[in-house]
């Protein structure tokens, strides 16, 4: 027992650190949305959000935030230096084959991409989601470029948190695949819960994918080039389209 410790203090800091802490921000989140006069369906769940009135300081604001936002990444990866040697080997977040693993993700990103807007839609429809807006940047000559990069850091932070570092440590604590993939699914769908019951049920959906590619793939990589691609389709494409199309 006194071996198990150390790994769940680890992961209890970890997590309150990160995704953690976003699960319980979300839920008090949906909280508030499911009270508020207006009700969830009619109110708007803003991402990547302008952050200053002055665009060099917007700028600042988002690359900052970028920066900072991957800090837990880099601390997961240090921690599996310390008892597993080299992370980005460890659980496959390298560009060997990366031909194979791009082809993988993109896989992986057609086959939750695509459901994805329809389960969006219908929860719009039943009433069981806010609506989400994916980018809100003015038409700054940086917009896109920013908000590639802010898909590269959900898809690193999500991934190479939720699974490559979350399955590690569950494995040295014993914790069976079934629950490793459980758990791992049931959080990624609680810190999406700030946009409704849909974002919930969808990347829980997409969490028991996810892990389940990871397991049979054994690399991370996969993972990281699909989540990156869904993100990036959904931030630029609304950035560039979104607002003509008149979406629910």
């Amino acid at each position: 027992m006194t071996a198990r410790k150390p790994f769940i203090a680890e992961l209890v800091i970890v997590f309150a650190l990160s995704l953690g802490a976003s699960a319980v921000y979300s839920i008090v989140s949906l909280i508030a949305k499911l009270t508020a006069p207006t009700g969830l369906a009619n109110q708007v769940t803003t991402l990547n959000p302008s952050m200053a009135q002055r665009e060099w300081l917007d700028l600042t604001y988002q690359l900052l935030g970028i920066g900072f936002g991957l800090a837990p990444v880099a601390l997961a990866l240090f921690l599996l230096w310390q008892t597993n040697g080299n992370p980005f080997a460890r659980i496959g977040l390298n560009f060997e084959r990366f031909g194979q693993s791009a082809v993988r993700g993109l896989f992986l990103a057609a086959a939750i991409g695509v459901p994805g807007i329809g389960l969006y839609l219908l929860a719009r429809f039943l009433g069981w989601s806010s609506k989400v807006v994916p980018a809100e940047l003015p038409s700054y000559w940086w917009a896109v470029p920013v908000l590639l990069l802010a898909a590269v850091r959900a898809a690193l932070l999500e991934e190479v948190i939720m699974v490559g570092y979350l399955f590690e440590r569950l494995e040295k604590l014993g914790v069976s695949f079934r629950w490793q993939l459980l758990g791992s699914a049931l959080i990624r769908g609680s810190y999406h819960l700030y946009q409704g019951f849909g974002g919930f049920i969808g990347n829980v959906a997409m969490g028991l994918v996810f892990g389940w590619a990871y397991r049979r793939w054994g690399r991370v990589m996969p993972l990281v080039v699909a989540h990156f691609v869904v993100d990036a389709v959904s931030f630029v494409g609304f950035a560039l389209v979104g607002k003509s199309l008149h979406l629910p």
